[in-house]
């Protein structure tokens, strides 16, 4: 299919926020209740509890920072420096790889593993801004956008909706179809960059894999007689690769992964994506690691082979961390021979004896029913690794 063969009108319902539509989203945002509560706690937690006054404090604060403000470039330029913040206050250090191969004459599909709801595209997005590089969009659940003032952040920063609440088989694949049209339509047509995860949700038990349904959903634009090798090559994908040293909601994935694999429905409490989100946000990550793949250019002539080389750059170029090392050693024993942090360097288990204790700190503190789940989720990159090579 032709990118000049789709009509854009069939987005309207799932596209980001135009430039032109950016001051009245602004607006709306400050005079919303939910997002001076959400700042005040991000700004200053030891007093995010205090209403009334400090709400007002919050809506004028955020009308002198976005005032001059009428495009998503300068919402990003603001969301820039507080991304910052974040990263000084919650991790040891983000480092990045890859961007130097990047090419800057073509629009990508970065698929990327998924650890953090937020977080992921966030350091993605940062890195590339930092670096020169057009910013992305990035594909969403339309299970995030429960409250309006969310909705309107994630829109504002180049967010499309990706539906996961579609009912029928029917729905379902219409609206497989419209994301596969405009994720093509974004990068032949708009050459803008898409970002989407691997498979649908995070990682929860640390292994990053492709889900073959996920190259499908991009093929499903393409026409019969276009061999699948000459398709992915239109949307240049890119692998990505994001790692925590620590992660916040490390508890919370094993409790979900426990209570699933023990025959009980996980019913997710109102508004929890949102909360994990700002856990995610707000809690302490040590370093963190963005690497950007190589464009996929080779022979891949099914979904099943070209998951299979998303995943060995992913897995490939992952960054392991002590964490990951520790979590292996104490559910397999000794391990030898693979690099650790960035830029690496060999395992030495005697270089990490504080980071060891940390961690064995750390999961002590988790419910002991799913405490090996929390353990295997970091040793995971690991076993991956060991697979693949």
């Amino acid at each position: 299919m032709r990118a000049s063969e789709l009509d854009p009108a069939q987005f309207e319902d799932m596209r980001p926020y135009r430039d032109d539509e950016v001051r009245t989203v602004l607006d709306r945002l400050i005079a919303d209740p939910e997002m001076s509560h959400a700042v005040a706690h991000f700004l200053i937690p030891k007093l995010a509890r205090l209403e009334g006054p400090l709400a007002w404090l919050v809506r004028q604060f955020l009308r002198f920072e976005f005032r001059n403000v009428h495009d998503v470039r300068g919402v990003q330029a603001i969301v820039d420096k507080y991304i910052d913040k974040v990263v000084s206050r919650t991790t040891s250090g983000l480092t990045i790889s890859g961007l130097d191969t990047l090419p800057r004459d073509r629009a990508c599909l970065f698929v990327s593993n998924h650890r953090d709801i937020a977080m992921d595209p966030a350091f993605a997005i940062v890195s590339m801004y930092k670096e020169g590089h057009e910013t992305s969009r990035i594909a969403i659940g339309d299970n995030l956008l429960s409250k309006q003032f969310a909705s309107d952040i994630m829109k504002l920063n180049k967010c499309f909706t990706v539906k996961r609440s579609s009912g029928s088989r029917r729905e379902k694949l219409a609206a497989a179809s419209q994301l596969s049209n405009y994720i093509y339509y974004s990068i032949v047509n708009e050459n803008e960059h898409v970002w989407i995860a691997q498979r649908s949700g995070r990682a929860k038990d640390g292994l990053d894999r492709t889900n073959p349904a996920l190259a499908a959903m991009f093929a499903m634009t393409k026409d019969r007689d276009t061999p699948f090798a000459e398709f992915w090559k239109k949307l240049h994908i890119v692998p990505l690769s994001i790692s925590y040293e620590w992660d916040p909601c490390d508890g919370q994935k094993a409790k979900e992964l426990y209570v699933t694999e023990h025959k009980e429905e996980y019913k997710k409490a109102k508004n929890e994506d949102l909360a994990s989100i700002g856990k995610g946000v707000i809690g302490q990550k040590g370093r963190v690691h963005t690497a950007f793949g190589t464009p996929i250019e080779g022979d891949f002539d099914d979904v099943n082979s070209l998951a299979e080389e998303i995943d060995r750059q992913i897995v490939g170029n992952y960054v392991l961390h002590p964490t990951n090392l520790i979590a292996y050693e104490m559910l397999y024993g000794d391990v030898c021979g693979l690099p650790v942090g960035y830029p690496s360097k060999p395992w030495d288990p005697r270089d990490y004896e504080e980071t060891r204790e940390k961690f064995k700190a750390r999961m002590a503190k988790v419910d002991k029913r799913w405490r090996d789940k929390a353990i295997q989720a970091y040793a995971n990159p690991v076993v991956s690794r060991l697979a693949f090579e």
